[in-house]
């Protein structure tokens, strides 16, 4: 249990049976009246944003949640297989666990998954990886313009824009939060 005047940003707790973790948080002490804390809640699973205002010294139950860095093995439809490396249990993930970045996984790459009570409720990839372009279109020679790019497909087939200097053959570093170029290798 955790009371809400001990609310710090990044806290997990559990609302309405569903698990949410403080964005921002407010104590406020009116001139008449009790005390109360406000604050935004981030729905852990579903993502949306909540606004809600609990007492000063309301006790709530705490969400424990335990991230373990796992291991991508193979992928089959849309079912990604991951692999504990501490104690080589796996567990399969649904495409939107992942979310858009799915198609940038590449084998061996690891993956944070957070768990609760035993079951998998979150995925995030790594915020940079490094992938190979197998196919993209040359650039030509006189295109100089600033900022211009074109698509490249990568050695997991997903497609990203790239700067026109990219060839075949590159390995380039890529955001997978916004899908973005970031440098060459």
């Amino acid at each position: 249990m955790i009371s809400s005047n001990d609310f710090r940003t990044g806290i997990s707790i559990i609302v309405d049976g569903q698990i949410w973790t403080v964005v921002d948080f407010q104590h406020v002490k009116p001139g008449k009246g009790s005390a109360f804390v406000r604050t935004r809640l981030k729905n852990v699973i579903r993502g949306n944003v909540l606004e809600k205002t609990f007492r000063a010294g309301e006790m709530l139950q705490r969400a424990i949640i335990d991230t373990r860095d796992m291991q991508y093995l193979y992928g089959s439809g849309d079912e990604f297989h991951l692999m504990d490396q501490s104690n080589y249990e796996q567990v399969v993930l649904a495409r939107d666990m992942l979310g858009e970045g799915s198609d940038l996984l590449k084998e061996g790459m690891v993956v944070s998954v957070q768990f609760h009570d035993g079951r998998v409720i979150g995925a995030e990839l790594p915020n940079h990886i490094e992938l190979e372009v197998v196919e993209t279109e040359p650039g030509f020679r006189g295109d100089t313009a600033t900022n211009l790019t074109k698509p490249a497909k990568v050695e997991t087939g997903a497609t990203v824009q790239v700067p026109i200097f990219i060839k075949v053959g590159d390995r380039i570093r890529i955001d997978t939060r916004d899908r973005k170029y970031i440098s060459r290798m």
